[in-house]
């Protein structure tokens, strides 16, 4: 999941590499909903050994409300930090 600067957007999708895709975010390429939004925050992922289990959780997620969306974001990121910037070696 990536979101913008003001945290007010959520966006979901699936890659085959995570690393790729938060430079093309950051990048403003990553999608054009991503794009237009500004997301460029990686801030909740999960890795799935197949392509078909990835895209039944993207459906998954996509279907919850924010509020439950949220809720899961919280478990691993409290402080919704951006989880791109240690895997591309940004450290800010």
């Amino acid at each position: 999941m990536v979101t913008n600067r003001n945290d007010s957007v959520l966006y979901i999708g699936v890659t085959n590499s995570l690393a790729r895709r938060t430079s093309q975010y950051r990048e403003g390429t990553g999608s054009s909903f991503a794009a237009a939004y500004r997301c460029t925050k990686l801030i909740y992922h999960e890795h799935y050994s197949h392509v078909r289990d990835a895209i039944a959780r993207e459906k998954q997620l996509k279907r919850w409300s924010r509020a439950k969306k949220v809720a899961l974001i919280a478990q691993l990121n409290p402080r919704w930090l951006d989880l791109g910037d240690d895997m591309l070696g940004d450290g800010r």
